[in-house]
C-alpha cells in the first residue's frame, strides 16, 4: 500500500535519511526505533506525503506521491490515519466533535455516522464524548487521537510515539487497540523508543522491528 524505494531526504544541506526502502503491505505491523533525531518522524511524513523525498520514490496505493495533484493527494491521505506525537485538538470543540473532525472537513459525516459512536465506545471514551480537550488526561487524549486517526477507516495507520505521555497500563491498552486494527487487515507503523511496548505487541501479533541509525534503515535484532 505504501512503498519507499531508495529514498533519501535532506534538510538544510544535512542528509537525514539515506537510501531507505520500506514496504507497508496489508496486515503488516512494523515498529520503527532509533535515537532522537534519527529521522523517525521524517520517515512517517514521507509515508503520508507531508514531505517529498530528495531522492528515490514514495508510492501510496500504487501512485507516486511526488506527482499527485491536490485532489489525488487529499483522497490518498484519507486512506492513511496518522496519530501525531503532540495530539493537538481544538479546545472549543467537544471530544466527539474533535474525533469527528476529519469527516466534517471532508463532508462525509453521513457516510460514516455510525463510526463515531462505535469508536468512542471502542477506545473507552463514550462517557467523555461531551467533554472538552483541556479536561482530558494524557491517556484519554492519546486514545482520542487514535480514534480520530481511524474515523475514516484508513488502510494504513501511522503512529508517532503514541504512548510517550501515558503510563504503562494505558500503553498496553493502546497497543491492544493497534493490534485489533492490524487484525482487520490494516498496515501499522509505530515509531517508538519503548522496547517494553514492542515486547508487549510481539506477544499479541507478528511484528517487524526496524531501526534508523545514521540515516539508514536496518532490521533490529529478534530478541528485544
Amino acid at each position: 500500500m505504501i512503498e519507499l524505494e531508495n529514498v533519501s531526504f535532506s534538510y538544510g544541506g544535512a542528509e537525514i535519511l539515506s537510501d531507505v526502502s520500506l514496504s507497508l503491505r496489508p496486515g503488516s505491523f512494523h515498529f520503527l526505533t532509533g535515537p532522537s533525531g534519527a529521522g523517525k518522524t521524517t520517515l512517517l511524513k514521507l509515508c503520508y506525503a507531508a514531505l517529498t523525498p530528495t531522492q528515490g520514490t514514495v508510492r501510496a496505493f500504487e501512485a507516486e506521491t511526488a506527482t499527485m495533484d491536490r485532489d489525488t493527494l487529499a483522497l490518498t491521505r484519507r486512506r492513511v490515519g496518522v496519530v501525531h506525537q503532540d495530539c493537538q485538538f481544538l479546545d472549543h470543540l467537544t471530544l466527539s466533535d474533535n474525533i469527528n473532525l476529519p469527516l466534517t472537513v471532508a463532508g462525509l459525516e453521513g457516510d460514516y455516522a455510525q463510526n463515531l459512536a462505535d469508536l468512542m465506545n471502542w477506545v473507552g471514551l463514550r462517557d467523555q464524548a461531551d467533554q472538552f480537550p483541556p479536561s482530558l488526561s494524557g491517556g484519554e487524549r492519546q486514545r482520542a487521537a487514535l480514534a480520530r486517526a481511524v474515523i475514516m477507516s484508513p488502510d494504513v495507520v501511522l503512529a508517532d510515539e503514541p504512548t510517550g505521555n501515558v503510563d504503562w497500563e494505558m500503553s498496553q491498552r493502546l497497543v491492544k487497540l493497534l493490534v485489533e486494527l492490524n487484525k482487520m487487515g490494516k498496515a501499522i507503523l509505530v515509531c517508538t523508543h519503548d522496547l517494553n511496548l514492542i515486547r508487549a505487541a510481539k506477544a499479541l501479533a507478528p511484528t517487524r522491528v526496524l531501526r534508523l541509525k545514521g540515516g539508514k534503515l536496518i532490521s533490529a535484532g529478534a530478541d528485544l
